[in-house]
């Protein structure tokens, strides 16, 4: 007779969101995280639309939000060069990042030479030379870029324009295959620093870490965050898979598809967020009330100081 073959050990990924899932349910947080709430409704590309693209438009409801890639000056020529688009996971990263350190010093300008390596390790992110030039390079493009958000109430439009950060310290490398603009220092705006103070939504930083590797399922997991505790006790709310593929459908031309890849995802969040009170059926989500991941008795109410 022949051994039965042995058990596939789960994969780093898997493992990560197993721990942080029964840490979560064992234990309250003990680091925190933040970010916007808006940003926790409205997403980034999930791949590289290309440098050549300098707007991304995205729709929820009234609310509409644009992202305009911007220009950097490179302090080797004093000229300006075009930075593309932020995709991915990785500025989703940074922006709880700067999220979570503004709100933790009380101060608009975040120190991210050191800090940003220390949070890459923090998440289990590499950092090698190839990580780290990852990382920065998607710093400089979201630290460049203009965001316009924009709604529409009663047949009247509300636009409000913004760049999330004012200003950026760069150097280049010395090493002309380093193509990397690198904000060693950044200051947020003073209209996204007040408006973070209101509007801050807490994370749990377990699993920010265990969903870090999946744009969608840090989408998911922010959304839900800053909008299952507002539901009404007693009056779930429903949510149709057309809208849901709007928000979240980046790269699935049909629901159905959509709907498929999303429900897998929704395990992984559910199981970083246990508290989440949610169902599926075949017409869309229903949401119900639950706690937020980030008890509210374990944050302040008055995150920042003003400026």
């Amino acid at each position: 007779m022949t051994d039965a073959p042995a058990p596939k050990s789960p994969a780093p990924r898997s493992e990560r969101l197993l721990i942080a899932s029964a840490a979560i349910r064992r234990d309250p947080p003990e680091r925190i995280d933040f970010l916007h709430s808006i940003q926790c409704q409205c997403g980034l590309p999930y791949k590289n639309p290309g440098d050549d693209v300098r707007e991304w438009d995205r729709k929820q409801g009234h609310a509409s939000l644009r992202i305009e890639a911007g220009s950097a000056i490179d302090p080797r020529t004093g000229e300006f060069v075009k930075l593309g688009l932020p995709y991915g996971e990785k500025p989703r990263l940074i922006l709880i990042h700067l999220a979570s350190e503004a709100v933790r010093t009380g101060s608009p300008v975040v120190d991210v030479e050191g800090s940003m390596t220390a949070f890459a390790r923090s998440l289990g992110l590499g950092t090698n030379g190839q990580q780290l030039a990852f990382l920065k390079d998607q710093l400089a493009r979201l630290a460049a870029a203009t965001v316009r958000i924009g709604t529409v109430e009663g047949g009247r439009a509300v636009q409000v324009n913004a760049q999330i950060v004012s200003a950026f310290d760069l150097w280049f490398p010395e090493r002309a295959d380093q193509r990397v603009l690198w904000p060693s220092t950044v200051r947020l705006s003073d209209e996204y620093f007040r408006s973070l103070g209101r509007h801050a939504v807490p994370l749990d930083h377990r699993a920010v870490t265990a969903l870090a590797s999946s744009s969608l399922a840090l989408d998911a997991y922010v959304w839900l965050a800053q909008r299952l505790h507002r539901v009404p006790p007693g009056r779930p709310q429903f949510v149709p898979w057309a809208c849901l593929h709007e928000q979240f459908g980046q790269g699935f031309a049909r629901v159905r598809d959509f709907r498929r890849g999303f429900l897998r995802t929704l395990r992984q969040v559910h199981a970083a967020y246990p508290d989440a009170r949610l169902s599926a059926n075949a017409g869309g989500l229903v949401l119900e009330h639950s706690p937020p991941p980030v008890p509210p008795r374990q944050h302040p109410r008055a995150l920042l100081a003003t400026p």
